[in-house]
């Protein structure tokens, strides 16, 4: 049982909406960091901002972000 309840309903907001949209198309479901930042929408936007920046810098290349993230779950034991 996670220790802060997680949040799978837009309840009208619409930083949550589109958010949980876009996830919902792209996973079939929205991803747990998401459902628990969802508490604070301001910070879930903040956080989808610094992941874009990171991914549109230029400092990665352009095919390697998607391998951290494989690379990371796959460490972490999550399914992705």
């Amino acid at each position: 049982m996670p220790r802060v309840s997680e949040i799978e309903e837009d309840g009208g907001d619409p930083t949550l909406k589109t958010v949980f949209d876009k996830q919902r198309e792209l996973f079939g479901g929205l991803l747990n960091p998401t459902k628990v930042m969802a508490h604070c929408p301001p910070i879930l936007r903040a956080a989808g901002l610094l992941g874009q920046s990171i991914e549109q810098s230029g400092q990665l290349p352009k095919g390697l972000p998607p391998l951290v993230y494989v690379r990371v779950a796959t460490i972490n034991g999550c399914p992705f």
